[in-house]
């Protein structure tokens, strides 16, 4: 077994990536403090061909080292807007047909495997704060609460780590890695 070189892995470019035809999925960053994980974000975002990252309230945004530092070049091929508001824009992205998922451990909350996603439906994925989660007003605005069951002693999991989980699942279920 013999690991791939750049070329033969035949990664799109810039122009090419913004002009691909995206999944349906929008990431909603709520509060978000750690420009690491803003960087991780659209790292992943570009691996999944998301359409847009939303950075919502003190999530920072690029141009900054620290976001550049963990996107590798990702701020340049996934769009992003700064909302100061995400209750706002939750609301404006509902009436626009997505379907809102905010990811959180909360009383109710589906387990990530259960839930059914469907090919073309377009969905917003929301990700809170790394201490305080999804602002509440947030969770009861969305039309789905997923938590990604865990069963070891700790009781979180880092937002990059969520991002890219959250991602995964919800691309293979709607079919998108057939893109």
């Amino acid at each position: 077994m013999k690991k791939r070189s750049m070329d033969e892995m035949d990664r799109l470019s810039i122009e090419a990536f913004k002009e691909a035809d995206k999944n349906p999925i929008v990431l909603v960053l709520d509060n978000v403090r750690s420009l690491n994980n803003v960087g991780s974000a659209f790292r992943t975002a570009d691996a999944f061909l998301v359409e847009k990252i939303y950075l919502c309230g003190i999530t920072g945004t690029p141009p900054h080292r620290e976001i550049h530092k963990t996107a590798l070049g990702a701020t340049e091929s996934v769009s992003w807007e700064y909302r100061e508001h995400t209750l706002e824009l939750i609301r404006e992205l509902r009436k626009s047909g997505y379907r809102v998922c905010a990811l959180e451990q909360a009383a109710h909350s589906t387990p990530l495997h259960r839930f059914q996603a469907k090919p073309n439906q377009p969905y917003a994925l929301v990700f809170g704060n790394e201490v305080f989660g999804v602002h509440e007003e947030v969770l009861l605005a969305a039309d789905h609460v997923l938590e990604i069951p865990q069963l070891g002693t700790k009781h979180s999991l880092n937002i990059s780590v969520t991002i890219g989980i959250a991602l995964w699942d919800l691309v293979c279920k709607t079919e998108g890695l057939e893109k």
